[in-house]
């Protein structure tokens, strides 16, 4: 089937009729410029939530990914995990809010009025905030490098908070590979242009969860788990988005940049 038949004709039974539509004019971007592969690994199912982790490369990725995961979905939200500021935007941060984001607090604003809206609301964890979505039922997304990344080339060291978010809360991750298709080739990230977005198995950490019952919750064990979970994460991703990740003995060689003869992003 077409893509701009497949476009206005896709079930979104997870929308009304104007964020359906709303949702459909957003995708025209990735219609054009993304190939998506592992499709079959999304879950679908509303009663098994899972944090989606991604490779972060730049501000299209901000907007435009989200709605490609949605799309994907049907139409069934999943909250990601952003920069307070992004909802601070005109227009930008009207359509985050659509997905009912989960803000990050800790960068100080230079204006005065927001940065008081900022520390009353940086009372609360986005992390706990995190943990009580995925326990309610509701997937998130989220980007462990902590921030965008113009290396064509290597994954920043994850943050751990994804590794405390999987402990805390036992749910699976999908790592999820977003790659430049000609970022390696010019030896720099475009601010735009054709990516492939790839979906890994989901990884689940039942061990390192009966590790850190067994140890009685100590707090030094925690925080040591987390961050191998995180790593654990990363490599994954870095499997799939062509970037190495040279921050564990166990690094795996980057795949080489693939041409877009991937599952096609609407099939037929």
């Amino acid at each position: 089937m077409n893509r701009f038949v497949e476009l206005f004709c896709r079930p979104l039974p997870h929308l009304t009729g104007g964020k359906a539509l709303l949702l459909r004019l957003l995708m025209a971007p990735n219609l054009l410029l993304a190939e998506v592969e592992g499709t079959g690994r999304l879950v679908r199912n509303a009663s098994s939530p899972c944090i989606y982790a991604f490779n972060h490369n730049n501000v299209f990725e901000s907007l435009f990914v989200p709605v490609l995961l949605i799309w994907l979905l049907g139409g069934e939200r999943v909250s990601f995990v952003i920069d307070w500021m992004f909802g601070r935007l005109p227009l930008v941060g009207w359509l985050m809010k659509q997905i009912d984001p989960i803000y990050v607090w800790h960068k100080r604003s230079t204006w005065a009025f927001l940065e008081r809206r900022r520390v009353k609301a940086a009372s609360s964890s986005s992390r706990d905030e995190c943990v009580r979505r995925l326990r309610a039922g509701a997937s998130i997304g989220i980007f462990p490098e902590g921030t965008r990344n113009g290396d064509p080339f290597r994954l920043l060291k994850a943050r751990p908070g994804i590794g405390s978010i999987a402990l805390e809360s036992g749910v699976p991750v999908i790592p999820v590979g977003i790659e430049f298709i000609a970022a390696r080739r010019r030896g720099r990230m475009p601010l735009v242009g054709k990516i492939a977005l790839r979906f890994g198995e989901p990884m689940r950490f039942e061990r390192h969860r009966a590790s850190v019952a067994a140890s009685g919750g100590d707090r030094a064990l925690r925080r040591r788990v987390a961050g191998e979970i995180a790593d654990e994460v990363m490599l994954a991703i870095s499997s799939l988005c062509g970037k190495s990740y040279p921050y564990t003995e166990s690094e795996p060689e980057p795949i080489l940049t693939l041409k877009p003869s991937m599952e096609a992003l609407c099939p037929s």
